[in-house]
């Protein structure tokens, strides 16, 4: 049974959460955008996942900054200040009463438009700014049994086409690649890039262990993701060998750990490739090949863990 690397615990509490739209606060029931909205309409926008940790969201600045860069890119005014979105966000998450274990979703769209055309002379008004903050535990069992990955057909194309480091809402390509990989059985796509060299996932950074050497993709054909940058950073930091490099499925394959990471779930192990188990006793890797995280993944994970919590024992920011 496939779960996707995005399972959650119920949580009843999240029937009354309020979502801050435009600045403005509404019961889940109430809050709705314009059907002539750019997002609804086009998928004309840009998003960040945030997470909320004792009171605080993580490597708040750093999301800022991709966002102000997309927006940029999309030639898309906020509309306010970057001070003035961190407060907003902050607002949401206290007028909820929330402290731990949330996930954000920012979303920033164009705006209305006056009739639905492309076209971004077309949008009367600011941009449309919803924040939508969710009680959301990651399964607590994914990291024992580990992702599975399914190699899938959707490539994460040229910047020419549609630049893959834009966090944008147009996110068509990865959800063809999620639904290709659920039909098959599996928890998430591994998408390659135009070259067939490995990529990302749909909704997640990829890594292997080989030889006791960390890599993950070029970057050339993904969102520089929060959390992997972090994970590359805590690899130079501790004296763990780390490569930013193209290489293939089949070098995937026979890694002897490897793992996703994601602002959602932190690292969670991959267990399995295209029926391959990873680690196994194929690949010398010293692993049962039963989903359990390797050594390295296992001291990345600790690293990280520790990382969030120096970043939020500063507080607010």
């Amino acid at each position: 049974m496939t779960t996707g690397t995005h399972t959650v615990q119920a949580d009843e509490r999240n029937r009354n959460i309020r979502i801050n739209i435009n600045g403005e606060l509404f019961p889940r029931d109430k809050a709705v955008v314009s059907v002539f909205d750019s997002g609804f309409i086009l998928g004309d926008g840009i998003w960040e996942g945030l997470r909320l940790h004792h009171g605080v969201i993580p490597f708040l600045d750093r999301h800022l900054a991709r966002l102000w860069e997309g927006a940029k890119a999309l030639d898309l005014d906020p509309g306010l200040s970057r001070g003035d979105l961190k407060q907003r966000l902050y607002d949401t998450v206290d007028a909820n009463g929330m402290e731990s274990n949330v996930h954000i979703r920012l979303m920033v769209s164009r705006g209305v438009k006056s009739t639905p055309y492309q076209d971004p002379a077309m949008t009367v008004g600011g941009p449309t700014i919803v924040i939508i903050p969710e009680y959301k535990m990651p399964d607590p069992g994914m990291y024992d049994r580990g992702v599975r990955l399914y190699t899938v057909y959707v490539r994460r194309g040229y910047a020419d086409v549609q630049d893959p480091r834009i966090n944008s809402h147009s996110k068509l390509n990865c959800i063809f690649g999620c639904i290709q990989a659920s039909k098959a059985g599996y928890d998430e796509a591994l998408m390659l890039d135009p070259h067939g060299h490995v990529a990302t996932c749909n909704s997640t950074h990829f890594f292997v262990v080989r030889d006791g050497e960390v890599w993950t993709s070029s970057g050339d054909y993904c969102l520089d993701g929060i959390t992997r940058r972090n994970v590359i950073n805590l690899c130079k930091a501790n004296d763990i060998p780390v490569y930013e490099r193209n290489f293939s499925v089949m070098q995937a394959y026979s890694a002897e750990e490897a793992f996703v990471t994601g602002t959602f779930a932190g690292l969670t192990p991959v267990s399995e490739i295209d029926g391959r188990t990873i680690g196994d006793s194929l690949t010398g890797g010293g692993r049962a090949g039963d989903g359990q995280a390797g050594p390295i993944t296992r001291r990345l994970h600790a690293l990280y863990r520790r990382l969030i919590d120096s970043e939020c024992g500063h507080g607010r920011q």
